[in-house]
Parts: structure tokens; C-alpha cells; sequence
């Protein structure tokens, strides 16, 4: 009696008119694509797939029954399947190929269908984030790249335990954490000793490293040259172990369908990618990408998780009234919704810069400057955000069986992995301070795409701009102004109405907030909720 039905069986695209729109210059076999995704992401069968992936979690075999080193994490195939479905959609990939379909839109479609898969299940994602990403420090080094992108590019997952050169598709993870450095990665005592030509044996440890099922890692070692970057593959073509022994998986608060480890290794061979004692440029290159996805990521499980609040809502009676009746919680959703929709413009807003970069210079600084204000401001909202949409649930959103404790529990290793929010406010500090110029490109677009309100917005943001330069503690500010200004500017520009002017005033306003529900009454709540989450036909 008074319980909601079970949110499935819609459609997570074509329920969510924003995505919609940002699609619409897409082509048509990607708009069918997102169809097919929207579908499949609702549909009972995944979520109960996801639910298995995140319950049945990854377990470490580190011997085999006669003692011998194995070093293999088993998944449930719930995973498998997941990983499966993803690799068919080209997540790890689609960025490099060279269809016509998303010519020109590569980064935006991509991100459309990762944004998707993340309102169904976040963790499977992180091995395929990594193998995309990677082929971006690849190209430091042409040859590895010819030789390594065709079978990482292929649209076929194989989970098999054998050489990268006898397998037809291949994922690759990154080791930089070593537990005496953390995000001080210059710390690292990894060492590489020269084995001939370009490759090195590396002896060390890592203290996180994801997706151990990798079949090649990149990674950080300390060279005669200096920091380098390494490709390390986990199986040598002769089919023997390349020595990294997992110590363990890490016990993680969320994202348990993806195994994080602790990883030992002495003589393991690694060639070297990019120029020797430049490491820390060439795995930025990766480090780039994946920020992106981490926003894109966030604004999916936000997303998620209003909408499962939102529906709640509408099908709970309290006091003879439907709960999305009653003024202060109709109130709150519009609150969160706000912020879900500036998220998500401001995610996709960056993703058209990676796709627009080579061929606009503001494009270009865009990129540059505000990925780390993007993956800050968006990273750093989620977990806040979802708690406050499993509190629309009450006792119903804290157990288990809801999706919702599965998103919350999830939500802060965006803002955590790739840099956590200190080291992205302080990323933001150091390209002002080497490229001023590049803030003056992003400020022009932003009083651009704000139209009359910019001006004073973009005073603003130069006050900032002097402050942080003179205080580093206040780098948080800037970076968190940077992005609720370009977020305003983006809804703007999409011509998002009175969702982009209630999301003006009450986040450029300066008024201290520090809960949602608190909207105006002179902001429609009900329009913005109905507009953001139509209800199902």
C-alpha cells in the first residue's frame, strides 16, 4: 500500500529533454544509438545486472591449489556482461575512430552514451574511462601507438587470461599512487633500470591500481632520465607472468563491482612511452580525458538519482496529497534539479570544447582552463546532491535494495579519483598564473553565451582571478565561481529559459546556500521539475 512502482522500463534518453536536446545536431545512427541505450538502461533486466555487478563483488586469487602464483581477480558475470555491452557501444574507443557518423562530435556522443551507462552502473566504467584515455599518452610514442591502438580499438571484449597479442581487444589501466606520495607523484620510488633498447625493469609498488585485469598498465617510474611513463603489460607474449603480484583489493565505500588493488612488483619489463623523464606530461595527456569522464560520469548519477527521487514523489501520498504536491518538497526537487541540470550542460559544454579544440582558439582554452573547474564543481556536487534525493525516499532511499544507496555510495570517487578537489583548484591556480591569457578566451565566452548579465559576472570573476593569485588557500573559490558561471552561461546559451534564470539568481546571486529548497516563489518549482523530468507517458 502507498509504495512506488519500481522505476524501469522507460526510456533514460528520451525522459530526459536536456540530453535531447544537446543530441539534436547529432547524426541520426548515434540519436538511434542513445535510443537503443536509453532503452536498454531502464530496462529491468540491466538494472538487476547492475545490482548483481555491485553485490557479487570482485575476489583476488593469489595462488592457484598447488601454490603457484596466479595473480587473477574472478568477477561475477554480471560484470562481464556489463563490460561487455559497453565495449559493443565503443566507450572505450568510439573518441578514435575514424566513422562519419560522430565526425566532428566525437568527445559529445561518446559522453552522451557514457552519461547514459552511468545512471545505470558507474564502476564498469572506470577500466573503460582508463582504456580510452590511454591512447592519448600513446601517442607520445607512434610506434606503440600503430602497434597497441588497433587491438584496443576493436569493439570486442575479451576477458581471456593470455598474451595482449593473441586476444581480440584489450583494456588498459594506469598505476601512478604509490603509498608514500599519494597525488605527489614526483615522490614515487618506483625504479627503472635500462634492459635494452626501449625497454626498462621496474621494481616497486603501486598503491591503487584499478581494473588489475588489465592487460597493460601505464605507469610511473623513476628512470636514470627521471619520472618516466611506462607501458607494463601483465602477460608477456610467451604467456608468463610479468610479476605484478596484487597484495590485495582495496575494501572500497562504493564503486565495488570494479577491483581497485595493491600491487608489488620487482623486474617487471615496461617499455618506455614518450621521451625519458617526461612521465608526468605524457600520462597527463591520459589524466585529461579521464577528468572529463569523471564530470560526464557525476552528472549521470545525478541524474539517476533524481529522477528515481522525482518518481517517488509522484507515486507516495502523505496527508492525502502526492509528495510532489506538497510546496517544500516540490521546492527541493526543483533545488537539486537546477544543480543536476547545470551539471550535466556544463559536463557536455566541455566535451564540445575537446571535439572544437583544434580548430578554435577558445575552444582550446576552454579545454585547457576549465577542465579541472568542470571536474571540481560537477565531482564535488554529486554526493551532497544524492543524499538529499535518497532523503525525498526517506527510510525507503537508505536501504540497500534502492538504487539510490548504490549512487550515493558511488558519488565521491569522481571527486576523489584524478585529482581530488585541493589538487583541481590548485591545477586551476597554476595554468592563471603560466597562462592568464587563456582565462580572458573563457571569460569572453562566458559574457558572450550570458548576454546582458555577463558583465557583472565577469567583474567578478577577475576579482577572483587577483585574489587567487595572491592567496592560494582561495583557490576553491575561484574555481568554484568559474564553474557555476559557465554553467549559468551554457544553460543560457541552450536557451534553457526560466531554468537558466532561476539557476542565474540563485547561484550568481551571492546569496549563502548551504542546502537545496531554496528557490524563490517566484520561481515556477513545478515547471522546472515537470520541464527537467517529464513524466511518463
Amino acid at each position: 500500500m502507498n509504495q512506488p512502482p519500481i522505476f524501469s522500463g522507460g526510456n533514460a534518453w528520451r525522459g530526459d529533454p536536456l540530453l535531447v536536446q544537446i543530441a539534436e545536431d547529432f547524426s541520426e545512427p548515434v540519436r538511434h544509438e542513445l535510443d537503443q541505450v536509453g532503452r536498454f538502461v531502464l530496462s529491468p533486466e540491466a538494472q538487476e545486472t547492475a545490482r548483481l555487478a555491485n553485490t557479487e563483488v570482485p575476489k583476488l586469487r593469489t595462488h592457484d591449489r598447488q601454490g603457484q602464483r596466479v595473480d587473477v581477480v574472478d568477477f561475477h558475470p554480471a560484470y562481464h556482461a556489463l563490460m561487455r555491452r559497453s565495449v559493443a557501444n565503443g566507450l572505450h574507443s568510439s573518441i578514435w575512430e575514424n566513422g562519419d557518423a560522430e565526425a566532428g562530435r566525437r568527445h559529445q556522443a561518446r559522453a552522451a552514451r557514457f552519461y547514459l551507462t552511468a545512471e545505470l552502473e558507474s564502476g564498469h566504467l572506470c577500466p573503460l574511462t582508463m582504456t580510452s584515455a590511454s591512447l592519448a599518452a600513446l601517442m607520445a610514442s607512434p610506434d606503440l601507438f600503430r602497434e597497441w591502438a588497433p587491438r584496443i580499438t576493436t569493439r570486442r571484449y575479451d576477458q581471456s587470461q593470455k598474451p595482449a597479442v593473441g586476444k581480440v581487444g584489450l583494456t588498459l589501466g594506469m598505476g601512478m599512487t604509490e603509498k608514500q606520495g599519494g597525488t605527489d607523484v614526483r615522490a614515487n620510488q618506483t625504479s627503472a633500470e635500462r634492459a635494452g633498447g626501449n625497454f626498462y625493469r621496474l621494481t616497486g609498488h603501486k598503491w591503487f591500481m584499478s581494473a588489475p585485469m588489465s592487460d597493460a598498465f601505464l605507469m610511473l617510474a623513476q628512470a636514470p632520465e627521471g619520472l618516466s611513463c611506462f607501458l607494463v603489460p601483465r602477460i608477456l607474449g610467451d604467456g608468463s607472468s610479468n610479476g605484478l603480484h596484487f597484495q590485495r583489493l582495496k575494501d572500497k565505500l562504493g564503486n565495488r563491482s570494479n577491483a581497485s588493488s595493491e600491487v608489488e612488483f620487482a623486474g617487471t619489463l615496461g617499455e618506455i612511452v614518450g621521451e625519458p623523464g617526461a612521465g608526468l606530461r605524457t600520462i597527463m595527456d591520459m589524466v585529461t580525458l579521464t577528468r572529463l569522464d569523471c564530470a560526464v560520469a557525476s552528472s549521470g548519477l545525478m541524474r539517476a538519482g533524481l529522477a528515481e527521487a522525482v518518481h517517488h514523489t509522484r507515486h507516495r501520498t502523505v496527508f492525502d496529497k502526492a509528495l510532489i504536491d506538497q510546496p517544500l518538497m516540490v521546492r527541493v526537487l526543483a533545488d537539486m534539479a537546477l544543480d543536476v541540470a547545470a551539471a550535466t550542460a556544463l559536463s557536455f559544454r566541455l566535451a564540445r570544447s575537446f571535439d572544437e579544440a583544434a580548430n578554435d582558439r577558445g575552444e582550446a582554452a576552454f579545454a585547457r582552463a576549465m577542465t579541472p573547474v568542470v571536474k571540481y564543481w560537477v565531482c564535488k556536487v554529486a554526493p551532497a546532491l544524492l543524499y538529499e534525493a535518497m532523503e525525498c525516499l526517506g527510510g525507503n532511499g537508505y536501504v540497500e535494495e534502492a538504487p539510490l544507496a548504490r549512487y550515493y555510495r558511488e558519488a565521491p570517487v569522481n571527486a576523489i579519483w584524478e585529482g581530488s578537489g585541493n589538487v583541481m583548484a590548485l591545477d586551476v591556480l597554476r595554468v592563471l598564473r603560466r597562462a592568464p591569457a587563456l582565462f580572458e578566451d573563457v571569460f569572453a565566452g562566458i559574457e558572450r553565451d550570458l548576454g546582458p548579465s555577463g558583465r557583472g559576472t565577469i567583474d567578478v570573476l577577475r576579482a577572483a582571478t587577483h585574489v587567487a593569485l595572491s592567496d592560494e588557500a582561495s583557490a576553491r573559490l575561484l574555481a568554484e565561481q568559474l564553474a557555476l558561471s559557465a554553467a549559468a552561461a551554457e544553460l543560457r546559451r541552450m536557451g534553457a529559459g526560466r531554468i537558466a534564470d532561476a539557476f542565474i539568481e540563485t547561484r550568481l546571486g551571492g546569496q549563502w546556500r548551504s542546502t537545496y529548497g531554496m528557490l524563490n516563489a517566484r520561481h515556477d518549482a513545478r515547471l522546472i521539475v515537470d520541464t527537467l523530468y517529464p513524466e511518463a507517458g
